[in-house]
């Protein structure tokens, strides 16, 4: 089964959305409570009829925006909350956004994806994270006896999958999940590694890493004039600096 567009917006039109709670579950409502800093700008993909903005918006964080594919779930969302702004409204496929956040917002998102699409998330989630920035949220710690989504896992497998790009604030058992879900829930506080230095950013020529789970650059940048040497040293010109992989140098 292909879990497109057409697939979620099926599951709003017929209301057929068991993931939905009717309200910001306990977990984030009281991370929400503690954040401070008003002007953060906050991402919540795939989200749904958007009980997590309408909350954030409402304490006064008025960078919140959202990603979702099905127009059910946006239309709903807007009759709602019209007065949520609309230019930080984004329907659009998710791998295809390309803004910059301090903060990423997971709730049933995750959970949502096959399993195979698992890497991809974790690597856009880096991607769309200002450096420093935060992924903070909920995964299931069970598996489901019927076919996903959602889909399950285990913190065991999570954590092989997130540490290669992110450093764990808190990454552990949630003890305040609503009922229904106590003992099944992960609360997560992962804060963006950081992948290559910031020369390499603003550099005038592009460097092209490739990335493994050992944490080794492995591509040549000679096309581009650079001649790289043992350590992760590379040279340009007259220049020589470091090409980290994942903050390890």
């Amino acid at each position: 089964m292909k879990f497109d567009k057409s697939y979620w917006e099926e599951k709003f039109i017929k209301n057929e959305t068991g993931w939905d709670i009717g309200y910001v579950s306990t977990p984030l409502k009281e991370y929400f409570d503690q954040l401070t800093n008003k002007d953060l700008k906050i991402l919540i993909p795939g989200s749904g009829n958007g009980y997590e903005a309408e909350y954030l918006f409402n304490l006064g964080f008025k960078n919140v925006f959202i990603v979702e594919w099905s127009d059910t779930a946006i239309r709903n969302f807007i009759q709602r909350f019209p007065k949520f702004p609309k230019e930080n409204i984004f329907q659009k496929d998710f791998f295809l956004h390309s803004e910059k956040y301090d903060l990423i917002i997971e709730q049933t998102f995750f959970c949502a994806l096959h399993p195979s699409q698992r890497e991809k998330y974790v690597t856009k989630m880096s991607e769309l994270l200002l450096p420093h920035g935060k992924l903070a949220g909920l995964l299931f710690s069970r598996e489901f006896n019927s076919p996903g989504p959602p889909f399950g896992g285990s913190k065991n497998e999570y954590v092989k999958l997130f540490e290669p790009y992110f450093n764990f604030k808190y990454f552990d058992e949630c003890y305040n999940s609503i009922p229904p879900r106590a003992g099944s829930e992960l609360f997560i506080n992962l804060i963006k590694k950081k992948i290559f230095n910031e020369y390499t950013y603003h550099c005038s020529f592009t460097c092209h890493l490739k990335y493994i789970h050992e944490l080794r650059m492995v591509r040549s940048l000679e096309k581009d004039g650079v001649s790289c040497m043992a350590g992760n040293s590379c040279k340009l010109g007259n220049s020589i600096f470091r090409v980290c992989a994942y903050g390890s140098c």
